[in-house]
């Protein structure tokens, strides 16, 4: 049920979401639904929960055998293949909170920053500035998605050859740190 969830979320976007239209598309009446979830809040954060672990899924085998910029590379191309084909889940990720640490959110979000963690230890980055360059990374890659999937990069620069300056440039920065 969170995959159709998910999957109806990246249709419709999350905010069009809800339980009526989740037990449509599953073709049984609402009430069944909250024999699986608490709710509307329990289905976005069991969403949140599964996209984060598919986003670690991808970005760990995009980053498998690679190291410093291939690593990095390799992350940031799969962290924003995964915000643009899949907007309604990754949204469900955006300030959800874990409500503690058994939390499969808090569990899929721990397993998401081991991955980008993986990807900085190809650079010379002391341990107190590990969280600084993971937020970095977090913040470029989002706003790079999220800005190209509400189609806010209008102007002639091809948007690939934007992303792979992006991550030129992260490299250069992560290299002088």
């Amino acid at each position: 049920m969170v995959a159709a969830g998910a999957a109806l979320a990246d249709e419709v976007g999350l905010a069009h979401l809800t339980m009526g239209a989740l037990a449509e598309r599953l073709g049984v009446r609402t009430p069944s639904l909250y024999k699986h979830v608490d709710g509307q809040e329990d289905l976005n954060r069991r969403i949140a929960a599964l996209a984060l672990s598919q986003a670690t899924d991808a970005i760990g085998g995009a980053i498998q055998g690679y190291a410093g910029r291939d690593a990095l590379a390799a992350a940031m191309r799969a962290f924003r293949a995964f915000a643009l084909e899949h907007p309604g889940r990754y949204a469900a990720t955006i300030g959800m909170e874990p409500l503690g640490p058994d939390d499969p959110l808090a569990v899929a979000g721990l397993r998401l920053l081991g991955a980008f963690r993986a990807v900085l230890r190809g650079y010379d980055i002391a341990e107190p500035d590990v969280d600084h360059a993971l937020r970095m990374l977090r913040s470029l890659c989002h706003g790079f998605a999220t800005l190209q999937g509400a189609n806010g990069f209008q102007w002639s620069a091809d948007i690939d050859e934007s992303f792979e300056w992006l991550i030129a440039f992260t490299d250069r920065g992560l290299r002088a740190v």
